[in-house]
């Protein structure tokens, strides 16, 4: 009996001291202050700027001149005479096809027409004289005639044997080699004037009041996105897509752009109205599966936090987006460290980078 006695105090002692021990670690961690740290950014104030009012849109820049080469009959290719990429002029060669068949022919027709020539300058002497009938003058004029137009088309054969620039360009990549077999509107190259360049766009068919020839048109490429070309507005369509409303326009671009056919293209466009916009920079723009975020700055207790808000951001200038709604003018907001942040999250200002 004495022996359970001590294993009972024993025990009672041990866990007694266990549970002292755990008490004083609970009683020291709920005492403890778990809530995070303040989380440091950066931030700035919205204000109300006067923009002018810009219409975007999007277009693909053409070659003023630029074709497609292709063959008008068919045949075997016996020379090529340019290379892709050279710059050809008017007239200048860049593809022949084999022609011995109408080379043949030519020759035997130039003969003939020779021979027709001979005998109409014969008969037309001879019928001066009446020494022959009028019939057979008549007949000589119609074979001269007739020899005429059998060499005129062998001619008109040949030229289309031969693939020549219709105008200066740059020769884009040739498509076909020496040998080949090509049937008639085979695609052979592009020929690119890259000295006038205009780009196609389209607009809402509402802004067309506000359009004119000749109107400044900004454009801006990913080819050079630190480069703004300069554009005039040179064609607004005579009708509106009855399936878009969208009004095609044409601007040309001024020379010297270095641009390429074929290139996407961003348009800005001033429309010559003014506005009231509240901005803020372009920093403190999030983007989230909810819609663009902003983290406002509030004062709770002394304490400042950030509030999530979802906003409608417009068009960005000079480093500042306009915000259409869910920002007023004087708002403190957060411009660096959104990552950090949460809603209710205590947050501290950097000064040194405050504006």
């Amino acid at each position: 009996m004495r022996a359970y006695l001590t294993v009972a105090i024993l025990l009672l002692l041990i866990f007694g001291g266990i549970g002292t021990f755990l008490f004083g670690k609970f009683s020291m961690l709920a005492g403890m202050d778990f809530t995070p740290p303040p989380v440091t950014v950066a931030a700035a104030t919205a204000r109300e700027d006067v923009w002018e009012t810009e219409l975007e849109a999007v277009g693909t820049i053409r070659a003023t001149r630029g074709v497609e080469l292709s063959a008008e009959t068919s045949g075997e290719i016996i020379a090529i005479t340019a290379n892709s990429g050279d710059s050809v002029k008017a007239g200048d060669l860049i593809v022949t096809l084999n022609d011995s068949v109408e080379q043949a022919s030519r020759g035997r027709q130039v003969a003939n027409l020779e021979l027709a020539r001979l005998l109409f300058e014969r008969d037309a002497s001879l019928v001066k004289q009446k020494s022959i009938p009028q019939s057979q003058y008549d007949r000589s004029k119609a074979d001269l005639d007739s020899a005429i137009a059998t060499l005129a088309e062998t001619d008109a054969r040949l030229d289309n044997k031969r693939i020549v620039a219709p105008f200066g360009g740059t020769v884009g990549i040739i498509q076909v080699k020496v040998g080949d077999y090509i049937e008639s509107g085979t695609s052979i190259t592009t020929l690119q004037d890259l000295t006038e360049l205009e780009v196609d766009f389209s607009v809402p068919a509402r802004h067309f009041p506000r359009l004119r020839k000749g109107q400044e048109i900004e454009v801006l490429t990913a080819a050079y996105p630190d480069a703004v070309f300069t554009a005039n507005l040179q064609a607004v369509d005579a009708e509106v897509n009855a399936n878009t409303r969208n009004l095609m326009l044409r601007a040309k671009l001024a020379p010297g752009s270095g641009l390429l056919p074929g290139m996407f293209a961003r348009l800005n466009i001033n429309l010559g109205i003014d506005r009231v916009v509240v901005t803020v920079p372009e920093t403190a723009l999030s983007f989230s599966l909810q819609g663009d975020t902003i983290y406002i700055i509030r004062e709770s207790d002394g304490i400042l936090v950030a509030e999530p808000r979802i906003v409608k951001s417009g068009p960005a200038r000079n480093g500042r987006v306009a915000i259409f709604n869910g920002v007023e003018a004087g708002d403190r907001i957060v411009t660096v460290g959104q990552n950090k942040l949460y809603r209710g999250a205590r947050i501290e200002l950097d000064d040194t980078v405050y504006f």
